[in-house]
């Protein structure tokens, strides 16, 4: 008979779990590993242990960079696949674009469930480091609906580590429970630890002191903290659009090599989206022109952000010569106008795509307001828009949304029409 019995200890930071089915206590604690045993009758002594079966997704490999970019410094050596790539290129029927001008979607929305987005592609190198470092678990930060924080969550308790998160939230709201609208549901769902600052705090503190003052905390109860910055944007996570880049020349080369595209344009909120992108579409064939909007601070900031990341990968390269960025902030960081709601809710019910309300939504609002403004820039362009993800965040909106949305009624079912009970079966 083979018993397999659960075996592991349990995190200083946290508590066994206790479920029982049958009076049968079902996990030991949250790290679990597996110990098997079996009797003579059970397995032949002469036959070797089954080898486990091998699978792509959560495993861990060798880096291996593109030809154009072999002069960069450093390369990663190891890669985590956590994300489902290729992600799928499909020609988006916009409404209004300039004369000839065709728009295609890159749907890294579609990278995954919980890991959907942008940021997996840079986690699936930062993960990689974190783990061959033997931390133990994960530091990061960002606002209170950070879909990378979210992302940096569940990837890390794929990778048996545990999660801290620092999120910045209004003062009113410092103290209080932070709920479960949107990315936080996921976050507290995998029991990610949760930490609010006010943005008052945040601002004056600095991201990089806060999560400092964290790690050092962590350090002195015996842990082993890998820290990934705001939105995982630092050089070794540039990478991970480095890499997307290579996936989007190897899509249209499959697609027969007819198709080439003039312009890629992705939304800004850390920078290294936009880094990733742009020096490797100047050093491949790609040769796309990078157009960026940025949903927080300015341009200014992120060419000289975007700037620091390319310098710490030795690109030899002027941000300012590579990408084009442009304010799309509106309001300010996840804060929307009317109209801006209004443009998310109708590109979903002309195209079918949803776009969120805090990065893609305002970028593809920039987007169009410049086509329409500067139809001549546009012109018979083939353009690439990223889709970064950010679903979960318009569950914050829905307040702001529902009056934006109509076509519901109660229907009508005229009195003639018969009627029995038990006639409609309810599953």
């Amino acid at each position: 008979m083979l018993c397999c019995k659960f075996l592991g200890s349990t995190p200083l930071s946290s508590s066994p779990i206790t479920t029982t089915i049958n009076n049968a206590k079902l996990f030991s604690d949250k790290k679990t590993s597996y110990h098997c045993t079996a009797t003579k009758s059970d397995v032949s002594m002469d036959s070797a242990a089954p080898t486990a079966p091998t699978f792509e997704f959560l495993s861990k490999k060798p880096y291996i960079l593109p030809s154009w970019a072999a002069h960069l410094n450093p390369v990663p050596s190891q890669i985590y696949s956590l994300g489902h790539f290729p992600t799928p290129i499909h020609k988006w029927n916009l409404p209004n674009l300039p004369k000839n001008t065709e728009v295609y979607l890159k749907r890294d929305d579609l990278s995954g469930m919980q890991l959907s987005g942008n940021k997996v592609r840079k986690l699936e190198f930062l993960m990689a480091e974190a783990v061959a470092e033997g931390a133990d678990c994960i530091i990061t930060i960002g606002g209170i609906q950070s879909n990378h924080c979210r992302a940096t969550a569940v990837a890390a308790k794929y990778l048996n580590l545990d999660c801290y998160l620092i999120l910045r939230t209004s003062k009113v709201l410092v103290d209080k429970d932070p709920g479960l609208t949107g990315n936080l549901l996921v976050e507290r769902l995998v029991g990610a630890h949760i930490d609010l600052v006010s943005k008052e705090e945040y601002a004056s503190v600095g991201a990089v002191a806060l999560t400092n003052i964290l790690k050092e905390k962590l350090l002195s109860e015996g842990r082993k903290p890998y820290v990934i910055p705001v939105g995982g944007s630092n050089s070794l996570g540039t990478w991970g659009y480095i890499e997307a880049v290579r996936e989007i020349q190897e899509q249209l080369q499959k697609n027969g090599g007819e198709l080439a595209f003039d312009d890629i344009v992705v939304a800004c909120g850390s920078g290294g989206t936009i880094a990733g992108l742009s020096v490797a579409s100047s050093l491949s064939n790609l040769g796309a022109k990078v157009h960026a909007y940025c949903v927080c601070d300015d341009p200014e900031y992120f060419y000289d952000y975007a700037q620091g990341l390319l310098d710490g990968l030795e690109a030899r390269v002027n941000s300012r010569d590579i990408v084009e960025i442009k304010n799309a902030k509106g309001l300010g960081y996840a804060m929307n106008t009317e109209e801006e709601l209004k443009f998310v809710t109708e590109i979903a019910e002309s195209t079918g795509i949803v776009l969120d309300p805090v990065y893609s939504g305002k970028a593809v609002y920039g987007m169009m307001k410049d086509m329409a403004e500067n139809p001549e820039k546009w012109e018979g362009r083939k353009v690439l828009f990223v889709h970064t993800g950010g679903l979960l965040g318009l569950y914050e909106k829905t307040e702001q949304i529902i009056p934006l949305l109509g076509k519901w009624r109660r229907m009508d079912i005229h009195e003639s029409v018969t009627r029995k009970e038990g006639t409609g079966k309810m599953f």
